[in-house]
């Protein structure tokens, strides 16, 4: 794997480089390596500007050009699950992040090195912590601190999306449901009160629920409402005084994060509920000339994003925004987690056409 000294080569085609950021672990809240990496490569390049903010590096041109284009990536990757150093099979690159989304990062870097005279201004962002919770999210200090670093036209977000465009993204709320009861020994039981069993009504609605389909802008976005997690007990012979359901809502974009939360009241009317992390979503916006303008130089139809992304980040500064990058999300995350070196080599020949009119 490559060493914290090991400078990062962007002569290297995407699929190389993909595979050498791959070997720089980079799991949440560790990126300081690779954000090093990131910033000597940017800083060799004489048309760029570079400023950094923690482990946030934000390139620039500055040609005078009338409208700016922002691409963005994430550099962290979630816990590595015995899937480095990457590997290449055929036409396959595996290995922790190939897909989400160190593929789309490696066509960042390729395009801050090789467009010197592009016909958009450019700004290339890459940060850090998008894989836990929000609040620690690299992108979303940027926006609080150096707002400016991120003013542009129409912003391109390299996530995982198959060489597809995906508009927007869905919202998400994290909830928690703490149901009590009276602890007892389990031999007389009857002198308690099971908390872990009055689960049972909680999940019960969970099952029965039917998800909205919502058609917004051409697109089909989909609903869910699931428990995604489970704590109670206290011993093998002990009745639980308390059980705490965690929910997670990925709700459509036309749902504000209250409407999110009071929809999940709702649903779960007469216990109570602590929202305990909540993200807005995006509509996808396809309507705008920038996003029209992308859509037919990169070709192909828009689908519709299904999670949450930072376009949502973008959409709160007015910048429209889409999904876009070699990865397939349907991999992301997965422990056999891979990307198609033509897929990388495709998106890079089509970005690099649309922004030089090639």
């Amino acid at each position: 794997m490559s060493s914290p000294n090991t400078p990062l080569d962007l002569s290297l085609d995407g699929g190389a480089l993909t595979a050498q950021l791959v070997d720089f672990p980079s799991v949440s809240g560790d990126e300081q390596a690779l954000a090093d990496a990131v910033e000597n490569a940017l800083r060799a390049l004489p048309h760029l500007t570079v400023d950094r903010h923690g482990n946030n590096v934000v390139a620039r041109t500055n040609l005078g050009r009338a409208e700016r284009v922002l691409l963005a990536g994430h550099l962290d990757t979630v816990p590595i699950a015995d899937n480095l150093p990457s590997r290449v099979e055929g036409d396959l690159l595996y290995g922790c992040g190939t897909s989400d989304m160190k593929s789309g990062v490696a066509v960042q870097l390729r395009l801050a090195a090789t467009l010197t005279e592009p016909n958009h201004d450019l700004t290339f962002v890459f940060y850090d912590c998008e894989e836990v919770e929000a609040t620690r999210n690299g992108l979303g200090h940027l926006a609080k601190e150096h707002p400016d670093w991120l003013a542009a036209d129409f912003a391109v977000l390299m996530e995982p999306s198959g060489a597809v465009v995906e508009g927007g993204c869905q919202g998400t709320l994290r909830a928690e449901i703490v149901l009590t009861g009276t602890r007892a020994h389990s031999a007389r039981s009857w002198l308690g009160d099971n908390a872990i069993h009055k689960a049972v009504e909680v999940l019960r609605r969970l099952a029965e629920y039917e998800p909205r389909r919502v058609l917004i802008d051409g697109l089909e976005y989909r609903e869910g409402l699931n428990a995604t997690r489970i704590d109670g007990g206290v011993a093998g012979n002990v009745i639980p005084d308390e059980c705490t359901v965690q929910v997670n809502f990925r709700y459509a974009p036309d749902r504000s994060e209250q409407q999110a939360a009071d929809h999940v009241r709702e649903v779960f009317a007469g216990y109570g509920l602590r929202v305990t992390d909540t993200a807005p979503g995006a509509l996808p916006g396809l309507d705008r000339p920038a996003a029209r303008a992308f859509l037919d130089a990169v070709g192909g139809e828009a689908r519709a994003k299904f999670g949450w992304t930072d376009v949502a980040r973008f959409s709160a500064l007015g910048v429209p925004a889409v999904n876009y990058g070699p990865g397939d999300p349907n991999l992301a995350h997965k422990r056999d987690e891979h990307c198609s070196l033509s897929a990388i080599a495709e998106v890079e020949r089509r970005l690099a056409a649309w922004l030089t009119g090639a």
